[in-house]
C-alpha cells in the first residue's frame, strides 16, 4: 500500500498582513482568523502573517488553494508547549479526507518583515 504524503509551503511579507489589519481592521481579521487565532496572535503581525501562511501552506498541500478551502476552514492553533497544531473544518477536512490525509505537520517561522510555514500531511 502506498502512503500519499502532500507538501504546502508558503511565504508572506509581514507587511502586507499589517496593511489588511490596518486597512480593514475587524472585518479581516474575523474573515480569515478564528476567535482563538486572534486571541493567540494579540493583533501581532508577525504571527498573524505566520497563520495567514499557513493556511496557504495547508490549502496548497490539499491541492486546491484559498478559494474552495475557505481561510476560516484551516485553523492554527497551539498546544500547551507553544507547538502549532491544525484543525480542519468544512471543505479543508472533506479535501483531507477524500485524500486520505489523516496526519499533519505544521511548522511556522517569521521575522519582521517575512513569514513562513510548511505544512506535511499523510
Amino acid at each position: 500500500m502506498t502512503t500519499l504524503t502532500r507538501v504546502g509551503v508558503d511565504l508572506v511579507e509581514v507587511r502586507r498582513i499589517r496593511s489588511a489589519v490596518e486597512r480593514y481592521g475587524p472585518r479581516f481579521m474575523e474573515r480569515v482568523f478564528t476567535a482563538q487565532e486572534r486571541a493567540h496572535s494579540r493583533n501581532r503581525a508577525e504571527s498573524l502573517a505566520a497563520r495567514w501562511a499557513a493556511k496557504e501552506a495547508v490549502a496548497k498541500a490539499l491541492g486546491s488553494g484559498i478559494g474552495p478551502v475557505r481561510w476560516r476552514d484551516v485553523e492554527v492553533l497551539n498546544d500547551e508547549k507553544g507547538a502549532p497544531y491544525l484543525c480542519l473544518y468544512g471543505e479543508a477536512l472533506n479535501l483531507a479526507n477524500a485524500l486520505g490525509l489523516t496526519h499533519w505537520a505544521i511548522s511556522l517561522s517569521h521575522t519582521q518583515d517575512h513569514a513562513i510555514a510548511v505544512a506535511v500531511a499523510s
